[in-house]
């Protein structure tokens, strides 16, 4: 291992529950694109992608699909699929 790295103590085969919203509203012809995830519209005018991711590399396929379809991304939100071993939830929002 590299030195200043930590290994990380969490399962490699456990999913990550991801939330990711976006502006504006997907029509549901985009939920076969967005594989797996549930297509949310919200009441204020954005949708929420939800639902597991498998790693890293997947997580960042959604986000160049988003960014193909020249919508801005509003937040992503992570967390463990069990509440009951969540300790933290990794969340990044803002401006993207």
């Amino acid at each position: 291992m590299m030195p200043g790295v930590q290994k990380s103590e969490r399962d490699p085969d456990q999913l990550k529950i991801f939330q990711i919203r976006i502006q504006g509203h997907l029509s549901q012809q985009w939920t076969d694109w967005f594989e797996g995830l549930t297509i949310t519209l919200e009441e204020d005018g954005n949708t929420l992608l939800s639902g597991p991711v498998v790693d890293q590399s997947a997580l960042h396929g959604i986000l160049k699909k988003i960014r193909d379809l020249e919508t801005p991304l509003l937040s992503v939100d992570s967390a463990d699929p069990d509440p009951a071993t969540k300790t933290d939830t990794d969340q990044v929002k803002g401006n993207l």
